[in-house]
């Protein structure tokens, strides 16, 4: 598939990934394009990005994307690793680059997206529960060829191959303090925001955390698994379940799936991890000398005396791994302290490895496990904005998945795959 464009006399041609010809040239991109934790459209500052003088701030939660959290600090997280594992689970997948230039030895890329077509349910009585449903991510445009209509062009093309797949909608992420960005998606393109995830982290302590006496841990294999799940979670009440669940409860990257029961049998907690250690490394930047120096003299007195049993913490200021916690449902009077004990044993899991030093979940804000889980406030975050579009409006026309607000017990679904 390739799209040539006449760009202010400069030929900008839109075309198909090569890994051998194009890798490095998208590594150098991505190292040059530095945006936010949440949300794949969350762009550099200053990403202006069309003629007109339109900013596309656009996320990068592939190579280096950092999160606000206080005046000076942020999250960034690089991905690692093959640069399509965020879309490649999804049978129909691409990664598309710009070409900038006109003598074929003076080309150069300027500019890629990632996009996949996915099958995943829309929640609610509707006559088909699951629906198809393109994601684009990864949209970086060079700082030194903005306001060329490049990003336009990238995502213009990317939707153009959801549609001819079956898509029938598209979606982004972005945050909310990025501006430029929603007003980029929301005004030219036609997203509306849509659902609000929050991110919520907390680090994995030198010590083992308590698993409430009288809660019962199993692990439950892939299959047993994924029968609970379509009894927990089915299409008509939750948003973005992905068809193919039963794969990812499968995946090698999910370390397991693991229920607590309480002593009475009256309440049950229910969730899945995910190893993202090895396609993600996080690390604090912007952090003010005097909280270095705090935690790393923490860390020692710890190492000292253990049995002060001390909230130490990993050195999160340089790079680590995560724990993705995904699936999370309760049920029961005593489900809230049920999925604290699942957590605690998520974070006891995690300490057996010495890449993790955060264990984290994305949920819904009113979801009633949100409360439930661990955080601490420097990794945790709830700017996140979901955008939506319907990408054939002609034959849809009263088909707005994004007008109504989701009723009261709706999940949402965040796919660990795609963080």
């Amino acid at each position: 598939m390739v799209e040539t464009t006449t760009m202010m006399k400069v030929l900008v041609r839109v075309r198909e990934f090569d890994v051998e010809k194009d890798l490095p040239a998208v590594e150098e991109l991505e190292r040059r394009c530095q945006v936010g934790l949440s949300g794949d459209m969350a762009a550099v500052h200053d990403h202006a990005d069309d003629g007109d003088g339109a900013a596309a701030k656009e996320k990068k939660k592939t190579k280096t994307k950092t999160k606000k959290k206080k005046a000076g600090m942020s999250l960034c997280v690089e991905q690692i690793g093959d640069p399509l594992a965020r879309v490649r689970h999804a049978p129909e997948h691409v990664m598309l680059v710009a070409e900038y230039g006109e003598e074929e030895e003076k080309k150069k890329v300027v500019g890629v997206i990632k996009a996949c077509v996915k099958t995943v349910s829309r929640g609610g009585k509707q006559e088909k529960p699951f629906v198809k449903v393109a994601n684009l991510l990864g949209l970086r445009v060079s700082p030194s060829h903005r306001r060329l209509g490049i990003g336009t062009a990238l995502v213009r093309r990317a939707e153009e191959w959801c549609v001819a797949r079956g898509a029938e909608h598209a979606t982004i992420a972005t945050t909310e303090s990025n501006a430029a960005s929603l007003a980029l998606f929301t005004g030219r393109f036609g997203y509306a925001p849509f659902r609000r995830p929050e991110f919520i982290g907390h680090p994995v302590h030198a010590h083992r955390l308590p698993v409430a006496r009288g809660h019962r841990v199993f692990q439950l294999p892939p299959e047993v698994a994924a029968a609970a799940y379509a009894r927990l979670l089915p299409p008509q009440d939750a948003e973005f379940l992905p068809a193919d669940m039963p794969a990812l409860l499968a995946h090698k990257l999910t370390l397991g799936t693991f229920v607590a029961v309480a002593a009475d049998g009256a309440s049950f907690a229910v969730l899945s991890v995910w190893d993202s250690t090895r396609s993600l490394s996080l690390r604090v930047s912007g952090a003010p000398a005097l909280l270095r120096a705090s935690l790393a003299a923490l860390r020692a007195l710890d190492r000292g005396a253990p049995w002060l049993h001390l909230p130490s913490i990993p050195d999160i200021f340089r790079p680590f791994g995560a724990y993705l916690l995904y699936g999370l449902r309760m049920s029961g009077p005593d489900g809230p302290a049920l999925l604290r004990s699942l957590c605690h044993h998520a974070h006891n899991v995690a300490r057996k490895n010495p890449a993790c030093a955060v264990v984290a979940a994305d949920i819904s804000p009113d979801d009633p496990a949100a409360a439930a889980v661990p955080r601490w406030r420097r990794f945790c975050c709830n700017e996140d904005v979901w955008c939506i579009k319907n990408l054939n409006p002609d034959e849809h026309d009263a088909d707005d998945w994004a007008a109504p607000p989701p009723p009261p017990g709706r999940h949402l679904f965040v796919d660990p795959r795609e963080f």
